[in-house]
């Protein structure tokens, strides 16, 4: 039978799943010593892994390629349709939060705010039932638009804050708990049902040991 494929965002998320599968005896040299292999084998479980990042995994898993994928629930979010979120493996803990600039009511008045945002689907599911708002998109440092005036606000993944109080803003709202998240396509998990439950408990033994 062809390997089980998972979708594994690279870098941290990354590390931390090796570790995990490790501490319940899976071989996983193969992803340790990867050169610039993006294609990789625990072989003795017939499972192969692909490492991508964290947009690709949900369009792999969605699209069939791959049956399983590990990603951070901030993606799933921002771009999840189609799939099955299985399990939370309770590592790459963070937030979303409307952060705005320190002493700022963000809810004084009655006009409607901008947001500067790297998930506008986020901001807009969440701004949906509570006020009108203009989101503008920002690949880099989100912390720059209410500075130059862009933004009134942001919406972001904040893990200790400290990049927030340096740049003048604090947060106003949590939005949401994130972590790490597996994630099966729906075909797989009718036809290879039997397979990846085994795995999900392999990984649930491993958070109960860790």
């Amino acid at each position: 039978m062809k390997p089980l494929r998972i979708a594994l965002t690279k870098g941290r998320l990354e590390e931390k799943t090796v570790a995990m599968l490790e501490s319940i005896g899976y071989d996983c040299s193969q992803i340790r010593n990867k050169g610039r292999k993006l294609v990789l084998c625990i072989p003795e479980k017939n499972i192969e892994v692909v490492l991508a990042k964290s947009a690709d995994v949900i369009t792999y898993v969605e699209n069939g390629v791959c049956d399983l994928g590990i990603v951070g629930k901030d993606t799933i979010m921002e771009m999840g349709k189609s799939f099955y979120e299985v399990l939370d493996l309770g590592f790459g803990r963070c937030r979303f939060a409307l952060a705005v600039p320190k002493g700022t009511n963000f809810y004084e008045g009655y006009h409607s705010r901008t947001i500067a945002t790297k998930y506008p689907n986020v901001a807009r599911s969440y701004f949906e039932s509570k006020m009108d708002i203009e989101v503008v998109k920002i690949e880099g440092s989100v912390e720059l638009a209410p500075i130059l005036g862009l933004a009134d606000a942001i919406v972001d993944i904040v893990e200790t804050g400290t990049t927030l109080k340096e740049n003048g803003l604090e947060i106003a709202e949590e939005i949401a708990q994130v972590s790490a998240r597996v994630i099966v396509n729906i075909a797989s998990l009718k036809l290879r049902k039997k397979e990846i439950e085994n795995l999900i408990d392999d990984m649930r033994r491993a958070i109960k040991e860790n």
